[in-house]
């Protein structure tokens, strides 16, 4: 059995990093400091072989309100909806429909589709304007 003795160096010492100790401490909330779940953080997983995992992708609804508002960001305008969201390798391909002009009847306003690009954590990287139409106009032919 070994002593414990503060006093002399070389014994153990509870909480110094001795090999073949646990080195995890407790801070005062209860919570252990020395192990962190990668999944709580949002930082990427290692594993004992030391590869990274990629970063999971964000929820398909996470994905959509966050094309929504960041584009609605970028217009400066309120988004109306989003008419299709598909996952692609790399993150979120969204159309998103903005009103470009208001209009009286509210029938001939003026609507755009974008295209937005989003990455696997649903931030975005790109929009382009697909089209323009009037809000009371049909899909012919497509």
């Amino acid at each position: 059995m070994t002593s414990i003795d503060p006093d002399t160096p070389g014994t153990d010492t509870p909480g110094t990093d001795t090999p073949g100790t646990d080195t995890s401490r407790t801070d005062t909330s209860g919570t252990d400091t020395a192990r962190t779940d990668a999944s709580r953080t949002g930082t990427p997983r290692t594993d004992t072989s030391g590869t990274t995992e990629p970063p999971r992708r964000v929820p398909a609804v996470q994905a959509m309100r966050g094309a929504a508002r960041q584009l609605g960001e970028l217009l400066g305008a309120a988004p109306e909806r989003v008419s299709a969201l598909q996952p692609t390798p790399d993150g979120w391909l969204a159309d998103v429909e903005m009103v470009e002009l208001e209009r009286v009847p509210e029938t001939m306003t003026i609507l755009a589709t974008y295209r937005v690009t989003l990455d696997s954590q649903g931030q975005l990287l790109g929009y382009e304007r697909q089209r323009r139409y009037a809000r009371g106009q049909l899909d012919r032919g497509r």
